[in-house]
């Protein structure tokens, strides 16, 4: 398996986690390149492979806030563990209940939106097909280690970060919702930028159908090299991903707060 700038055609689709837009992570593609890429291309080929982010997205929220609610309450027996620590604690096994559910379908999502695979494996049932009759971790899970990694520094770094943050635009006059959204936005910004490279070696690990090294090490290796071992490279196109991710949390977190706070309410009206 070679991590190279691949001849056939690449598109513009922005990954609904946080962390990858195919095209640019995969192929080392400018902005331009492939939205130009995604006009010639049209409107299939942009959907293509939608449907697992799409149900991602939907569960993701519920997942990640409704078990760190629950960590949270487990790890409070817990005394060695201070209280300021707690969420953070909480935040990397949600992150790693996570990768466990959800590698699966950004496995399936990586592989579909990958230009090199669109002849063999043209439609979500013969990607599905091709995954059960291989092993779990040369198919459905294959990259789960570095997903892992990436996404329990993740979700630790969020929800330490999340009330601290919020707080502290909340003192400098911001709204509540207001605060909510600047929180999650910096907080995304500040978790997007150090992680972005292993999310590039997740993307490209997973989008990947035969051949190869298994290892992440092995195929860092081979992902550095193919970018000219430039930092530069590494992180082209990283801009428009961290910006979407940015967004994306900044509303998933005043979502959540919002509808905390009149919980809150309604519970303490009865």
């Amino acid at each position: 398996m070679k991590y190279v700038r691949m001849k056939c055609p690449v598109r513009l689709r922005i990954i609904l986690r946080g962390s990858t837009a195919t095209c640019m992570v995969i192929h080392s593609t400018l902005v331009r390149e492939a939205i130009a890429q995604l006009y010639r291309e049209g409107p299939w080929k942009l959907y293509r492979g939608v449907v697992p982010p799409l149900l991602v997205k939907t569960l993701q929220g519920t997942l990640l806030f409704g078990l760190q609610d629950t960590f949270m309450h487990q790890l409070s027996d817990v005394h060695f563990i201070p209280p300021l620590l707690l969420p953070a604690f909480a935040g990397l096994g949600v992150g790693m209940v996570e990768a466990l559910v959800f590698t699966p379908f950004e496995r399936v999502q990586n592989v579909m939106q990958n230009s090199s695979n669109d002849c063999n494996l043209p439609t979500l049932r013969s990607v599905l097909s091709r995954f059960r009759s291989e092993s779990l971790s040369s198919g459905f899970y294959r990259g789960l280690m570095p997903t892992m990694i990436r996404n329990a520094i993740g979700s630790s770094l969020y929800f330490g970060l999340k009330d601290p943050v919020q707080s502290m635009l909340w003192q400098q006059g911001l709204s509540p919702g207001a605060s909510s959204f600047m929180s999650g936005v910096l907080n995304s910004m500040i978790i997007s930028l150090p992680l972005y490279p292993l999310s590039v070696l997740v993307a490209n690990i997973q989008a990947q159908v035969v051949g190869g090294p298994r290892g992440a090490w092995q195929s860092g290796v081979m992902l550095w090299n193919s970018r000219q071992r430039s930092v530069a490279l590494l992180y082209r196109g990283g801009s428009l991903v961290i910006f979407r991710s940015c967004l994306t949390w900044g509303i998933t977190t005043a979502i959540y707060d919002s509808l905390e706070r009149h919980t809150f309410k309604a519970n303490n009206s009865k």
